[in-house]
């Protein structure tokens, strides 16, 4: 890890935050939505969807440009997954079941060892 920078790493982990928040902002815009699919585009949690999608590219552009590497940076977006658990429980009310913290633990120690 110490040949990608603090911050590249910092970038991506907001990156991954706003990774796990574009699926919950589709799945309004399907909610929302009326008529043919092509609505969608025009519908504001789907351009919310994209814009955050968009800026965790950004990010990641930022992050590699700054000197990160893959070999770090990605599977540290790889918490998408624990963050998109933690939105579900803390927005949604659906339950995060002990298998789904295993699972989560055993993502955090992949990163780790991926990062190491």
């Amino acid at each position: 890890m110490l040949d990608t920078p603090f911050l590249s790493m910092l970038l991506v982990l907001v990156a991954s935050i706003l990774g796990a928040i574009g699926p919950f902002l589709f799945q309004q815009a399907a909610k929302a939505q009326v008529g043919h699919a092509l609505v969608a585009l025009v519908n504001p949690w789907a351009i919310a969807g994209m814009a955050s999608y968009l800026t965790v590219m950004l990010l990641f552009t930022q992050a590699f440009r700054l000197g990160g590497t893959v070999k770090v940076l990605y599977p540290i977006y790889a918490t998408t997954f624990v963050w998109a658990a933690v939105i579900s429980l803390l927005y949604f009310g659906q339950p995060v079941r002990p298998i789904h913290i295993v699972g989560m633990g055993l993502l955090v120690a992949g990163i780790v060892c991926m990062s190491w």
